[in-house]
């Protein structure tokens, strides 16, 4: 068994490797693959461990242990989770409170453990390859243990292509899989089984307490989660895009930190993506050390290749390049931590995928109506949309599947077929290999019970395992802030809170179009005004072909020109080169034109870049 590095930083090779053959007949057998790093052996060479992650309660459970007999040698977190297993088995994991993927092996029992965080936060991939189990925190540092390299998935690209995101435990590459969150993998000599040990669940509720009790557990479940997630060797900072999520938590790190304020923020030329105002008022108003990156067109073009070198996925937007730049600049300033407030729109309702299909919930049951599909247009003040024709737009966009509103995907699906548009770009042969529709995969992987969940919270499950999960936490996050050696932490993402939210009824939630209610009561007393009551604005960046001549620069031509995308076979030579020649002409792209676009280039860079030799 080879290790991998617990702290992963700029092209970490940390590989794992268990031979299934002759494990039986001895002891231990590890061999260091990543730069001399060792794992943790326990004291009878029982037990070796890896860990990529932070647990956060590692204080409170070491002191219990302590309280029990056991015995430390060190002040880790990692001989906690040792311990941890020692006393009390596989099920050990439903204790901690972090963000983790770890490698356990037991020699008595000729067991290894694979497990994985509760919302996927830390990566963790394996393959069975020659009779072994590979497995690591990276895709790249799998491949040199690959007797057949990496090759795409066409699976697994018409799943991102469809969710933004591969269905887990897929990913793009073909016999490469995730431990998926909340789970397990655990391998024996006579063969190996998953096991969900948590998962997102609304069956629950709050219906009997107060929304002034509520708002005051929400508080207090917020300030610990923050609190604890301070805990560090190292000076720890937080991003701040001055919307209602990351102003909550610098505004706790200030009133409860006990440590200096240390804020970084992303600014944009364009003005519909700048949030640089809102930023301002909180600096002043609590005072923060603040550095502020301007990334612009061209930055972000000139960083898409190492983007997508640690993405190791497809995107269909550029957004994942300018957290990079911002990590690179968190790094630079000697800082290794931040928090940050993703997950808030997930756990507390603030999408506005959650009010569209609100809107479309009250639409279905009156499809002919004039006026109650013109309530989509309060939705999206920042869209830039010919004023004449944005109810027309909004009205066809959001018109799919009014007939069935009770319908699994119904929150969705004006998302997912957005997006799907760029499979008209398929060559015949990638078409022809999909057996299996994206959507039929995904709704195969879920749970019977999420067909009875209340409508809001069906749309929340989807969402967080689809998009948070596999783009948001991954390309956007984790590799973004791992390119650089940063560890994001999140609040929001605490297991408690999240369980917390998940049995507060969608009122508390959104009332009327008011999103993430309880959490602006919850934080009244610790924001201005204007961060409380100011319209929902969602990250974004500007498209990568909105930049001068991105696409005309002879780096991305080639990627793109007719003899590599025959050589991959997944698109087609001549729609691609249709869909360029409008990219040059600098006339408009359109959302799905835009996404294809993205979508094709990153796909032929990853093949070129993964798989050839």
């Amino acid at each position: 068994m080879a290790q991998a590095i617990e702290h992963r930083g700029p092209d970490d090779q940390g590989i794992y490797i268990q031979n299934n053959l002759g494990l039986a007949h001895q002891r231990l057998s590890i061999i260091d693959l990543a730069a001399g790093h060792q794992p943790m052996i326990s004291r009878d060479e029982n037990i070796a461990l890896v860990f990529n992650g932070e647990i956060f309660n590692f204080i409170e459970l070491r002191a219990n242990l302590i309280k029990l007999g056991h015995q430390f040698t060190t002040h880790s977190d990692t001989e906690v989770i040792m311990q941890m297993y020692q006393r009390y088995g596989d099920r050990f994991v439903e204790q901690l409170n972090g963000q983790f993927s770890i490698a356990l092996w037991d020699a008595d029992c000729q067991k290894l453990l694979l497990i994985r965080d509760r919302t996927g936060i830390c990566p963790l991939y394996y393959s069975f390859d020659n009779g072994c189990l590979v497995f690591a925190s990276e895709i790249k540092a799998l491949k040199p243990a690959l007797l057949n390299g990496l090759s795409l998935s066409a699976t697994g690209l018409d799943q991102i292509f469809t969710f933004w995101a591969t269905v887990s435990p897929n990913t793009v590459f073909e016999n490469i899989f995730e431990v998926s969150p909340g789970h397990m993998m655990i391998n024996l000599p006579s063969g190996h089984q998953h096991l969900q040990y948590w998962d997102w669940s609304y069956d629950a509720d709050f219906s009997d307490k107060s929304e002034e009790h509520l708002t005051g557990e929400l508080s207090d479940l917020l300030i610990d989660a923050t609190k604890i997630r301070l805990r560090s060797d190292v000076p720890v900072a937080a991003y701040l895009s001055g919307g209602l999520d990351s102003s909550s938590i610098v505004a706790l790190i200030h009133q409860y930190g006990n440590i200096p304020l240390r804020t970084f923020s992303l600014n944009f030329e364009q003005k519909n993506l700048d949030e640089k105002v809102y930023q301002n008022l909180l600096i002043k108003r609590f005072g923060s050390d603040h550095s502020q990156l301007l990334a612009k067109p061209e930055d972000i073009t000139n960083a898409l290749l190492e983007t997508l070198h640690h993405t190791e996925s497809p995107i269909l937007r550029s957004a994942p390049v300018p957290m990079g730049l911002l990590s690179g600049l968190v790094r630079q300033e000697g800082y290794k931590v931040v928090l940050t407030g993703e997950g808030a729109d997930e756990v507390l309702g603030g999408y506005d995928i959650f009010k569209e299909a609100k809107v479309r919930q009250f639409w279905a049951r009156n499809i002919d109506s004039a006026w109650r599909p013109l309530l989509l247009n309060r939705l999206y003040p920042y869209l830039d949309l010919p004023a004449g024709g944005k109810s027309l737009y909004l009205k066809n966009f959001f018109g799919q599947a009014l007939e069935s509103p009770d319908s699994l995907f119904f929150s969705h699906l004006p998302r997912w077929t957005t997006t799907a548009k760029a499979k008209r770009f398929y060559s015949d042969d990638l078409s022809s290999m999909l057996k299996h529709k994206a959507m039929d995969t995904l709704c195969e992987s879920l749970p019977d019970k999420v067909s009875d969940y209340h409508s809001f919270n069906r749309a929340q499950y989807i969402e967080t395992k689809t998009l948070m999960s596999g783009y948001l936490l991954s390309s956007q996050g984790d590799r973004m802030l791992t390119k650089n050696s940063v560890e994001g932490r999140f609040p929001f993402l605490d297991h408690r809170l999240i369980e917390f939210a998940n049995r507060l009824p969608p009122k508390f939630k959104m009332r009327g179009m008011n999103e993430k209610y309880l959490l602006k009561k919850a934080m009244a007393p610790h924001l201005p005004r204007e961060i409380i009551n100011r319209s929902k604005q969602p990250y974004r960046a500007p498209d990568v072909n909105t930049s001068t001549d991105t696409l005309s620069t002879e780096r991305f031509q080639e990627y793109l020109s007719e003899k590599n995308i025959n050589a991959l076979g997944f698109f087609s030579p001549k729609k691609v080169a249709f869909l360029l020649k409008k990219s040059n002409s600098k006339k408009p792209l359109s959302t799905s034109e835009s996404q294809a676009l993205m979508g094709i280039l990153s796909t032929q860079i990853i093949h070129k870049n993964f798989c050839s030799n």
